[in-house]
């Protein structure tokens, strides 16, 4: 997989998560993994576009 393929997955997951992440808050539950796990794909988006710089 090339870096822009891996770019563009990355930030389908990133935007699944929000959206899950509205409906465990609309229903007051835990949030704290899903924090977690976006915050983890934001680190992933950020090194693949700075290699993708390269």
């Amino acid at each position: 997989m090339d870096l822009a393929q891996q770019l563009e997955e990355l930030k389908m997951d990133y935007v699944r998560l929000q959206g899950d992440l509205e409906k465990r808050e609309s229903t007051a539950q835990q949030v704290d993994p899903l924090i977690k796990q976006l915050e983890a794909i934001e680190k992933q988006i950020a090194e693949v576009r700075a290699k993708l710089r390269t």
